[in-house]
């Protein structure tokens, strides 16, 4: 028999019937994630000020205060150079300490990239955990 009159079977794939259920769990996900950093931020009272402007880089200092009941570890924040119409332009990550614990607080400094077209900074703790701090015992 020639090649060309050979007859080939096809099979289009089966979709899971759990696609649909799954696509609108993850739609109604979403918005949760973003709600879960902003619950964060409210464990944390954050306030800074431009220390010095260079030629390349803005110098932001403050201080970050754990208002929750329990030890933040491992506490990081960004520091954004925002345009009069919010857009991020350039940002700086800054580790603030190992262990804030709850009701008190830690000072940092971060370091900005100078851009042109900034208007203003934002600060915002971007990174942390709770647990017990080191030394403590459950």
């Amino acid at each position: 028999m020639p090649y060309n009159t050979a007859t080939v079977a096809t099979r289009t794939p089966a979709t899971s019937p759990w696609l649909p259920l799954v696509l609108v769990l993850a739609a109604l996900a979403a918005p949760l994630l973003r709600a879960d950093h902003t619950l964060a931020q409210a464990n944390f009272r954050v306030t800074w000020s431009v220390e010095k402007t260079g030629p390349t880089h803005v110098e932001l200092v403050g201080v970050v205060v754990n208002e929750s009941s329990q030890d933040a570890l491992d506490v990081y924040v960004t520091a954004a150079a925002i345009d009069a119409s919010g857009k991020i332009l350039a940002r700086g990550i800054a580790f603030v300490a190992p262990q804030i614990p709850t009701r008190r607080s830690a000072e940092f400094s971060a370091r900005v990239p100078n851009v042109r077209g900034t208007t203003a900074f934002r600060v915002s703790v971007s990174n942390f955990r709770f647990g017990l701090g080191r030394g403590e015992s459950p």
